[in-house]
């Protein structure tokens, strides 16, 4: 993962994942705005709302899609393009610095673990929520982006905007986290808000696991070199066996008695070059070498 300590005041790039899912989100917005301005009675808009949206008591009885789509809707339009905004400010780095996939792994790592948050929380009681408050928003990933943005370009100056001042990413982080915190406690009689609140915080929380314990190259390489190493057991069992199988039938027919396992096999059970145990042949031997 690069890290840089300086950040020019050019615009981001519009990189490929960010743009996919800022698209996203405007087309959402756009296909509720429509089912509201057609239907007076939005009696199929406010079905979709609440079956997209993330609410407790829904997720655990099996719409665990809401998992996900929770974070492709928004209250408002400048719900939206707050939340679009940062995505773009700071995801376009992140995504410069990781990569396409590595990023959106990470991005939907932060909207999955805040919604767990949300989910595990609402059914607590804790701050006055109800499992049946409904959440949405992409803030639990954007979350995720501003802690990444600030543990790993802590030194970048960025923006306050719409205030015309600049501020090292790591305080601008340092001030979002406490917000947060703010905003969760103060709002505990609002039950609805302060989902909202332990959603962002859901998001810091998981966006901090997977910086210090995901692998760098994300869960495509770590499964993937699991799958490597069960594979590689599997054959090294597989070799081992056979070299059983072979001890057992050489001892049964070693007339003069001087079989030795270490003479054919090694500890990993791969068969020794023979030419280890023969004598050597005379010169001009056209014999190939040995491959195990």
């Amino acid at each position: 993962m690069r890290r840089t300590t300086s950040m020019g005041l050019s615009f981001p790039p519009f990189t490929r994942a960010v743009k996919q899912l800022l698209i996203a989100n405007g087309v959402v917005f756009l296909v509720f705005w429509l089912l509201r301005a057609f239907d007076p009675t939005a009696v199929f808009g406010d079905w979709a709302y609440f079956h997209l949206g993330l609410a407790g008591s829904a997720v655990v009885h099996g719409e665990i899609w809401q998992l996900i789509t929770y974070s492709f809707l928004h209250y408002g339009i400048l719900h939206l393009l707050f939340n679009m905004l940062a995505l773009w400010m700071f995801g376009a780095q992140l995504e410069v610095d990781w990569g396409y996939n590595l990023f959106l792994q990470f991005y939907f790592f932060c909207v999955i673990g805040a919604a767990l948050v949300t989910v595990v929380v609402s059914f607590t009681g804790l701050l006055g929520v109800s499992p049946h408050t409904l959440t949405v928003g992409a803030s639990g990933g954007i979350y995720g982006l501003l802690l990444a943005f600030g543990m790993l370009h802590g030194d970048s100056e960025v923006m306050l905007f719409p205030l015309p001042f600049l501020i090292k990413a790591k305080y601008f982080v340092i001030g979002i986290i406490f917000l947060a915190l703010y905003g969760a406690l103060s709002s505990a009689r609002g039950g609805g808000q302060s989902i909202a609140y332990m959603a962002h915080l859901g998001g810091l929380v998981f966006a901090y696991i997977w910086l210090k314990l995901i692998p760098r190259r994300g869960f495509g390489y770590a499964a993937s070199e699991r799958a490597f190493g069960i594979r590689n057991s599997y054959y090294r069992w597989k070799r081992k066996r056979a070299a059983r199988k072979f001890e057992v039938y050489m001892r049964k027919h070693d007339d003069r008695g001087d079989y030795k396992h270490e003479d054919y096999f090694d500890e990993l059970g791969n068969i020794r070059d023979p030419s280890a145990r023969e004598p050597r042949k005379k010169n001009g031997d056209n014999r190939p070498p040995w491959v195990n």
